[in-house]
């Protein structure tokens, strides 16, 4: 059975930080590039950080370039997303995507991360 389990989000202060974790298990964890989405009320799911298989590359959205790093875990077959200098904006349901290179593709439950004072 898949699962991608995220954990980490919460209530936290502007200018604060989280690191969200997504463990998987069920699926070849090696074969699945990773990303991190996520989904404001009333707003369309938008993607923010892929890490390749290998972890080597990564690409982050302009709005959350230079204060989110994703990493991931090959070992532990988890992926994470460490969020700096949180912002207000950053509000929002949290999902982990695992595509892999045969075509599968996995989702989340989500984890909701709240920046406010």
């Amino acid at each position: 059975q898949v699962q991608l389990v995220e954990s980490g989000g919460g209530l936290v202060q502007p200018g604060g930080s989280l690191r969200l974790s997504c463990s998987t298990s069920g699926f070849t964890f090696t074969y699945h590039a990773m990303s991190w989405h996520r989904q404001a009320p009333g707003k369309e799911r938008d993607v923010i950080a892929r890490i390749d298989i290998s972890g080597d590359n990564t690409v982050y959205a302009e709005s959350v370039k230079g204060r989110f790093t994703i990493s991931r875990d090959n070992d532990k077959d988890t992926v994470y997303l460490q969020m700096n200098n949180l912002k207000p904006e950053d509000t929002a349901v949290y999902y982990c995507n695992a595509r892999g290179i045969y075509g599968t593709d996995y989702w989340g439950q989500g984890t909701q991360v709240t920046v406010s004072s």
